[in-house]
């Protein structure tokens, strides 16, 4: 780690970034720089191509060091700005800091920053990572189990990866969230999890704060835990759609209708639904559900800066229907999306064998339940 952050390590790395490092040039990449820096080359290799990787999470990665699981789980740096936002002015401390990407963002916004972790490597990169730039942070070594401070706001980020696999159960997580939550409960504090978080697990566990579920460029990227003191009004879930800017709360209306399809489709943003406050959102854009147990909306406008689909067709859904409606529009390529069908739309696309200039949008969704439901498909065309 020294070396990396001394002189010769970063005229090293700026050498070893002039290799391409791609699947064709690998090997003989790694074999000249293997020549020139010897039993550091796999060192120099990796941290380049992390940094490579980490350019689409942050803006200013060129610098940064990194280790490849901590980049994984490492915070896109528009998520930690919005976090960032909502302490504003408080004192934090984030005790799982690992390399700094949530530091990185709340030294301009906390009143007072403290990051910690019990891995000294990852601490190290941390105090290189933010020294390169910006507000000096303290830092220290210590476990996020063992309280070391008594009036901040403790941001938790627990490790939810084991190598390449995933821990989905949150008390598989390092530190595990119930004990987590244990320690926490008498503190204000944010705790990030994985998107795909069972809430029931979480409501078992104890937890009555908000739950805030963030979208960034068309992706979940989180679920996140504020405790009640943190939460605004009651709320208890929140989408934040960090690509329009808009926030839907339990605490807006719901009282959405169910009726056939309008002139529009909309397919609403994946934390949206994750969070389950499709209605909510429904009745703010004036739209309305086509089916109470399926996510899809429907309006007779497309509310502003949200991609929809125009429908031009409605047909009871078949291959075979489908491949005939399909052939006589000379469609020959199909964006196909399912909800509430056991329908693999790769595999289907493959199956109608499509041949032709034009391109539709396919919106397969079941309507209706117990015997009086059926699965209907709608041709259409993409706003964008």
């Amino acid at each position: 780690m020294s070396y990396l952050r001394g002189d010769a390590g970063r005229q090293a790395l700026a050498e070893v970034d002039r290799y391409r490092l791609t699947e064709s040039t690998l090997i003989a990449d790694i074999a000249s720089v293997r020549r020139d820096f010897g039993d550091r080359s796999a060192l120099l290799v990796e941290t380049v191509k992390l940094r490579r990787k980490a350019a689409g999470k942050f803006a200013d990665a060129a610098d940064w060091l990194f280790t490849d699981e901590a980049l994984q789980q490492a915070t896109a740096a528009p998520v930690a700005e919005h976090r960032a936002r909502r302490l504003a002015g408080a004192i934090v401390h984030d005790a799982t800091c690992s390399i700094g990407t949530e530091l990185a963002a709340l030294r301009y916004w906390a009143g007072f920053t403290l990051g910690s972790d019990i891995d000294p490597v990852r601490l190290s990169m941390a105090q290189h990572n933010l020294g390169l730039s910006g507000p000096p942070v303290a830092l220290c070594r210590a476990d996020a189990l063992r309280s070391i401070t008594t009036d901040a706001v403790v941001l938790v980020d627990p490790a939810r990866r084991s190598g390449s696999r995933r821990r989905f159960d949150p008390r598989a997580y390092v530190p595990p969230l119930d004990e987590l939550l244990d320690v926490l409960r008498p503190r204000s504090y944010v705790v990030k999890c994985s998107p795909g978080i069972d809430f029931a697990v979480l409501e078992q566990l104890g937890f009555d704060g908000e739950i805030e579920v963030t979208s960034l460029a068309g992706s979940v990227r989180e679920a996140c835990l504020w405790s009640r003191r943190l939460s605004g009004d009651g709320v208890r879930r929140r989408a934040t759609l960090l690509d329009t800017g808009e926030e839907v709360t339990d605490s807006a209306p719901d009282d959405c209708g169910v009726a056939p399809v309008g002139r529009w489709i909309v397919d609403p943003d994946g934390a949206v639904v994750r969070s389950g406050l499709v209605r909510h959102y429904a009745v703010r854009h004036g739209l309305w559900q086509l089916d109470p147990d399926i996510a899809y909306l429907s309006g007779d406008r497309l509310p502003d800066g949200v991609r929809g689909f125009e429908v031009f067709e409605q047909l009871p859904f078949s291959e075979r229907h489908l491949r005939q409606a399909l052939s006589a529009l000379a469609v020959g390529a199909a964006e196909i999306l399912v909800r509430g069908v056991d329908v693999d739309p790769d595999a289907l696309r493959t199956r109608l064998r499509l041949r032709g200039p034009a391109h539709v949008t396919v919106v397969i969704a079941r309507l209706g339940t117990g015997t009086a439901g059926r699965a209907t498909a709608f041709l259409c065309r993409p706003s964008r």
